[in-house]
């Protein structure tokens, strides 16, 4: 990874998680006329919540079986491509997770707007740290790695 790649990821996932949540949150709190309430959102929310934390607790599970790292932040560290389990469906289980756990946010807040956050965190994690991770993985596992992005999509 050259320093100008490392640059680019000055925020690791977290935070963007983090900030995408503030985002949604001062949205709804802006927009009001953009909320609505219907029977068993606060349910939903809860689901995808709970749906998205089994994916994160799957995918990490599995990296951490196969002795690789499960920070993103230095893709470089990693020691192994996993590709079974979890990761047959995607090729970024975690970062789903953290797109239904906004989702969830979402939902539980009830303001349709705050969805448009939705999209700008899916594109920001594809150019700035996917697209770094998936230049590493290339790199350190060549022909393998090229030919499971074949197979498996990005995010589902």
């Amino acid at each position: 990874m050259t320093s100008g790649q490392n640059r680019l990821l000055w925020l690791p996932p977290p935070g963007v998680v983090t900030l995408a949540a503030i985002m949604m949150w001062l949205t709804e709190q802006q927009a009001t006329q953009w909320s609505i309430s219907f029977f068993g959102q606060q349910g939903i929310a809860i689901l995808v919540t709970l749906t998205g934390l089994a994916l994160m607790l799957l995918a990490v599970g599995q990296l951490h079986r196969a002795r690789t790292t499960v920070l993103p932040f230095n893709p470089g560290r990693t020691r192994r491509l996993v590709t079974g389990g979890i990761f047959r469906y995607s090729r970024n289980p975690v970062y789903l997770g953290d797109l239904l756990l906004l989702l969830a946010w979402a939902v539980w807040l009830g303001n349709g707007l705050s969805l448009l956050w939705l999209p700008l965190f899916v594109g920001y994690m594809n150019r700035v740290q996917i697209g770094a991770e998936e230049r590493a993985l290339a790199a350190k596992f060549g022909a393998d790695y090229l030919d499971y992005c074949s197979r498996v999509r990005r995010w589902l």
